[in-house]
This record gives C-alpha cells, sequence and structure tokens, in this order.
C-alpha cells in the first residue's frame, strides 16, 4: 500500500472480532525505538479488536533479518493463527541494505507458505529515520496497525475458507 499522504491507522472498513484469535508478535531488536513503537500499534489494534492479552505473544529477535526465522519458531512451535514479523531497515553507505530487505521479503513470504499460516508483514524498508519515525506513529499514523489488521483479516479468511471447504473440517471455531 503506498503510503503517500495516508494515514496507516485509519482502516476502509472495520475489523474483524479478533476475540478467540492468538498471534505472535517478532520484533528485531535492531533500531530498537521505531520496533518499539511498531509494537505498540500493533498490540493497540489487535486489543481494540478484541484479541486477549494472553493471546498477544511477542518475541524478539537480533535484527530483522532474523525475522523469518522468528516467525517460523512461532509457526512450528505454538498455536498461534497468525505472527506479525516487526523491524526496519534504514538505508546506508552500502548494499547492506538491499540484501536484508530482499531476504527477509522472500524469507516471510516463504514462512508464510510453508506453514500455512498468515504472517503479517510490518517492515519498514526507508531512507532515512525521519521515514521511519513517520511511520512508527508521527504523520503517517503506524505501520505496526495495519500489520496488525492484516494478520487479523487474513486469520478470519482461512477461518471462512475452511469452514466453506467442502472436503476439510475446519480446525478453528467460527469467528464473527
Amino acid at each position: 500500500m503506498a503510503t503517500k499522504n495516508h494515514n496507516l491507522s485509519q482502516f476502509d472498513s472495520p475489523l474483524p472480532s479478533a476475540e478467540d484469535m492468538a498471534f505472535g508478535i517478532v520484533v528485531a531488536e535492531w533500531n530498537r525505538e521505531v520496533t518499539e513503537a511498531l509494537l505498540k500499534g500493533a498490540v493497540r489494534t489487535l486489543r481494540a479488536a478484541g484479541c486477549q492479552e494472553h493471546n498477544i505473544h511477542i518475541k524478539y529477535v537480533p535484527g530483522t533479518f532474523e525475522l523469518t526465522l522468528g516467525a517460523q519458531f512461532f509457526a512450528e512451535y505454538t498455536n498461534v493463527d497468525a505472527v506479525i514479523a516487526l523491524g526496519c531497515v534504514i538505508q546506508g553507505d552500502t548494499r547492506h541494505f538491499d540484501f536484508i530487505c530482499e531476504g527477509v521479503t522472500h524469507g516471510i513470504n516463504q514462512v508464510q507458505i510453508q506453514w500455512n499460516m498468515p504472517i503479517a508483514f510490518g517492515v519498514l524498508t526507508v531512507n532515512d529515520m525521519q521515514q521511519a519515525l513517520d511511520r512508527c506513529g508521527g504523520r503517517l499514523g503506524n505501520k505496526g496497525d495495519e500489520a496488525a489488521a492484516a494478520a487479523i483479516n487474513m486469520v478470519k479468511l482461512q477461518i471462512d475458507m475452511e469452514a466453506d471447504a467442502p472436503t476439510t473440517t475446519p480446525d478453528r471455531k467460527t469467528v464473527n
């Protein structure tokens, strides 16, 4: 979604109830000022949608590159319905930015396909710290809010699709 002059914390439609959903949130420690603000937004949105405090599980990884494995650990070792990956990569003088951004993007996508689990991509890839601050609670809202909303919507979609599938029995209860 393009963010030019768009507040990320304003949604076009109400979120489904997250009352019976559980979420893992994996947060990069690198650029912690930014990632903690993203985390605050994600938790706020989950709670506003009715997610119970005990169904929000938060784990930290050293940096954005490690978000992929952190998300996989949530998929493999917990019973969460979705994972929210939060990180921030700021462009520097070398190509390191490109490698990290490409690696985490492909990695997160691969994990969600492999585990058949929604993994919301809440990773800022910005040119400078001001752009990051604008997107983690500043003038453009909070990408953490947007990632949490995407996770809720994808869990709801998966529940609905499983319930409508003629050859499978849903393994989750229906969410309103």
